[in-house]
Formats: C-alpha cells, sequence, structure tokens
C-alpha cells in the first residue's frame, strides 16, 4: 500500500502480539518509529520505517501459519496468568514459533483451539463479519422440552447481554426420552461470547457439565486427542482464507 498500514497492524502480522496487544503497547509508550517515540496507534507505517517495540527492532513477517490444538481441560488460555495456573502456550511443543490464540476457551471448556502466527490474521478470523459458526459438543442436564430449544434459536437476554441464536441438535437416547437425564448435543452459534454456551443454558434451567469445541468456520478438530496440535495446510489455508494470508504480509 502506498500510504502504508496502522502500525499496530503490522505489529501484529510480526507475530509478537495481537493487534490489541500492540495497541496497548504503543499506547503505554513501549513502541518508537524511526526513533520517535509514540504513544497513539493512529499512524500508518511502510517497510522502509524502522519499528523498535520494546526496545527491540520489529522483526519482519513470517508467513502467516495456522494450526489446529485440542486444548484440554484446566490450561488457560492466556500468555500469562496472575494466578499462576498453567496456560495453554507453556503446554505448546518447545518447537513451536510464538503464536497466540484465536480467541479463547475457558478453562473448563475443552477441544478446538486455532493458533497462528500472524495477528491481523487471528483478529480477522475473530470477526463476526466472517459468519462462521463456532460447533461444540455439550453434555447438558435439562434438556427435556422442545420449546426450550426454540427459545434458545431465538436468542435470549441474560443478566441485560443479548445473546444471539444459540441452534441445539439433541443426539436422542434410544428409548426417546429427555427428562432428568444427562444428554449430548450438537450447539452452534456465531458469536462466542464470553462462557455464551453455559449462561444461555443456565437461564434455562439446564445445566452443562462438559463441552467440547469440535469446529470453528471450516477448521475441524478431528481425531486429535487433548493436547496434540496438527498445522493446518497451506492449502486450505488459502482455500478459506484467500491468497493474501499465504504469504509474509
Amino acid at each position: 500500500m502506498e500510504n502504508g498500514e496502522r502500525i499496530a497492524k503490522v505489529i501484529a502480522r510480526a507475530g509478537i502480539c495481537s493487534r490489541r496487544e500492540a495497541e496497548k503497547l504503543i499506547e503505554s509508550g513501549q513502541v518508537t518509529v524511526n526513533s520517535k517515540r509514540i504513544t497513539s496507534p493512529a499512524l500508518n507505517v511502510t517497510e522502509n520505517d524502522e519499528i523498535i517495540v520494546r526496545g527491540k527492532k520489529l522483526p519482519q513477517a513470517a508467513e502467516a501459519r495456522l494450526w489446529v490444538y485440542y486444548k484440554p481441560l484446566g490450561l488457560i488460555t492466556s500468555h500469562k496468568d496472575e494466578q499462576g495456573r498453567d496456560t495453554v502456550f507453556d503446554a505448546l511443543p518447545k518447537h513451536m514459533p510464538r503464536v497466540i490464540s484465536v480467541g479463547r476457551l475457558d478453562l473448563n471448556t475443552e477441544g478446538l483451539l486455532l493458533l497462528t502466527n500472524d495477528g491481523a490474521l487471528a483478529r480477522h478470523m475473530e470477526l463476526p463479519s466472517t459468519g462462521w459458526k463456532r460447533r461444540y459438543r455439550a453434555r447438558v442436564y435439562g434438556l427435556g422440552s422442545p420449546e426450550l430449544l426454540e427459545k434458545l434459536a431465538r436468542g435470549v437476554t441474560v443478566d441485560g447481554v443479548k445473546y444471539g441464536s444459540v441452534e441445539v441438535t439433541i443426539e436422542k437416547a434410544k428409548d426417546g426420552k429427555l427428562a432428568g437425564r444427562n444428554v449430548w448435543a450438537m450447539v452452534s452459534l456465531t458469536e462466542g461470547k464470553n462462557r455464551e454456551i453455559r449462561k444461555v443454558f443456565e437461564h434455562i434451567d439446564c445445566k452443562v457439565s462438559r463441552l467440547i469445541r469440535v469446529a470453528y468456520g471450516p477448521f475441524q478438530l478431528g481425531n486429535l486427542n487433548p493436547g496434540e496440535i496438527k498445522e493446518v495446510p497451506r492449502k486450505m489455508l488459502l482455500e478459506q482464507l484467500g491468497k493474501d494470508w499465504g504469504k509474509a504480509n
């Protein structure tokens, strides 16, 4: 681009951090451009500008890469935890480059977590405008009425927060009876707000005892086991996200 790109986006694409985190680094005075300290992310830069982040020259952007990881229970989706709990990034193989997550999974949710070395790509994939569904298998107690599922499909408001449509398909018991039982259900949504599934089920007096994300848009958990990771093939990355994400940006 002749006029360059926003500096936070350029920092994120270098794999140092997410775009939001880059903006915080800038606002706290930890970024200089051409030897001048900046405190506002409202700046465009080009490849000719010298960018220093936390005292180190910004590395050249690597090719965008994406991994599918089976997040086990009990790990925090954060690079650091104030309570000293184990994090996803502590558990990754040592040969992995620095990566960030595409969205999060809470402590008690397991399954598919996408990881990338490109902060701008992570931000792009998180946007609701992609229209990608997040799909989960949930073990739920109390789903005895079709009316409850219709209520979730219409969207509900919990503690002043409006949640969009949540689609639920129950894996029915052999005898067809659901009341008073734990059942497995496939749950699909597009927003993915904090603890959304547990909150909307609690709102209709149902309890989720296990939650496994199995898909994020076109990316599937497949047959991975907890703690396993695999890289998304370059061909699939290009097919799903476009050619611009298959090269250094």
